[in-house]
């Protein structure tokens, strides 16, 4: 499971022309599964956004944590973060879940995360052309991968 955090001022997603998904302060993840994943990485990974410290404290260190500045997170499925380049210059995408396997994980990870942060994440629409709107804060943009935990 492969992840982009990026501390946002806001965050939207629109398909269609539609506004489905918004959120002020907190962070904007673009998610991509893989075939190995599994609930292990769900947990894993969930407890590590959560707790991780990069909002500005009284002194403007990064040393608060989402649930510290009582932010909120908006998470989008995106299968391509798990693409290959090594060969040619198509990407190829055999490495990303099909969605009879990324769909029930990716709704697990939402529900962990709404679980861990104690209030609804809104999301994207799983396999749809969507526009993503957001105002990075810092720039603060983190990539985790959940095979790479060491």
């Amino acid at each position: 499971m492969r992840a982009v955090i990026q501390r946002v001022k806001e965050a939207s997603v629109t398909v269609s022309g539609d506004q489905i998904a918004s959120i002020n302060e907190g962070f904007l993840i673009l998610l991509g599964i893989e075939e190995a994943d599994n609930q292990d990485d769900i947990e894993w990974l969930a407890g590590k956004i959560v707790k991780l410290r990069v909002f500005g404290d009284e002194n403007g260190a990064m040393n608060n944590s989402i649930a510290d500045v009582d932010g909120s997170m908006l998470v989008v499925s995106q299968f391509t973060l798990h693409a290959s380049t090594k060969k040619g210059n198509r990407p190829s995408f055999i490495k990303a879940a099909r969605p009879e396997q990324a769909i029930p994980l990716y709704e697990s990870f939402v529900k962990n995360l709404e679980t861990k942060l104690g209030k609804d994440v809104p999301t994207g629409e799983f396999g749809a052309m969507m526009d993503v709107a957001l105002i990075n804060d810092g720039p603060v943009t983190l990539i985790i991968d959940t095979k790479n935990r060491e």
